[in-house]
């Protein structure tokens, strides 16, 4: 207990997350949409949902950031914090814009899509935690997603054997600048951990359940997740699938998936 109590007083807070998150991270990489896209062999469909749905995600996301920003009680994080939104608004969504006029998605459907239900929840739950939250519980909500897109990146990036048509999204969630942009998210978690170290369980909460949901975004887009009856989705949902990603925390509650 003592060595455990003595580690976490040493640890960065964002590396003590992380700990709390690791078997819904190791999930993430054991993903099949995650294993596919790494090989090259991910279904077209697949990848062309998660375009649309991530596309309407990011917009949320910058949300996201430009509300902290306006939180923010000090001008660098407020800066630092707009422009992350303003890099997401640009960078990464060129890239969704790129590959959706290369998959033949028009502009006009990118942003006319509607939310599949896990979208419709994570965007809920981050927005909502960025009006009714604390700075530092904004902090946590919003760190998982590029935690995991760089990590997730990085091990795509070692499991690929040779260039492919989704080299170019390895390629983004490994570049400089997107590792420069989580840097900032971390720095942001850690400093919100030693100045709100009352906040800790409220920011544990939103990480995980933030985490959670990253995981479900993969399923989502893998099995085309839509708002039809159950079974009319274009794959399956799977058992194992979402055994895997343990449980899901939806407005305030902790439900098993099965």
């Amino acid at each position: 207990m003592l060595p455990e109590l003595l580690r976490n007083i040493t640890m960065a807070y964002s590396d003590q997350l992380l700990d709390e998150g690791t078997e819904i991270w190791q999930a993430q990489k054991e993903h099949p949409f995650v294993q596919e896209l790494a090989e090259g062999t991910l279904d077209q469909e697949a990848f062309c949902h998660w375009i649309k749905q991530d596309y309407r995600y990011l917009l949320d996301y910058a949300r996201l950031f430009a509300l902290a920003g306006a939180k923010a009680r000090d001008e660098t994080t407020m800066t630092e914090l707009l422009h992350i939104a303003h890099s997401t608004l640009s960078n990464e969504m060129d890239l969704h814009r790129e590959f959706a006029s290369e998959y033949g998605i028009p502009q006009a459907e990118l942003e006319r899509v509607q939310k599949a239900p896990t979208c419709e929840a994570y965007t809920n739950f981050l927005i909502r935690t960025a009006y009714e939250g604390s700075i530092a519980e904004i902090s946590a909500a919003l760190y998982p997603c590029g935690q995991v897109f760089l990590d997730v990146g990085e091990h795509a990036a070692e499991l690929a054997t040779e260039e492919h048509r989704y080299t170019p999204w390895i390629e983004m969630y490994t570049s400089d600048e997107f590792c420069d942009v989580v840097g900032l998210m971390r720095e942001f978690v850690d400093q919100c951990g030693k100045q709100y170290p009352g906040a800790h369980d409220a920011m544990r909460d939103a990480f995980m359940t933030s985490a959670r949901l990253e995981g479900q975004f993969w399923e989502m887009a893998y099995t085309q997740e839509g708002w039809g009856l159950w079974g009319q989705s274009p794959r399956l949902l799977t058992r194992s699938h979402y055994q895997t990603l343990s449980s899901v925390t939806i407005r305030g509650r902790v439900n098993r998936v099965y």
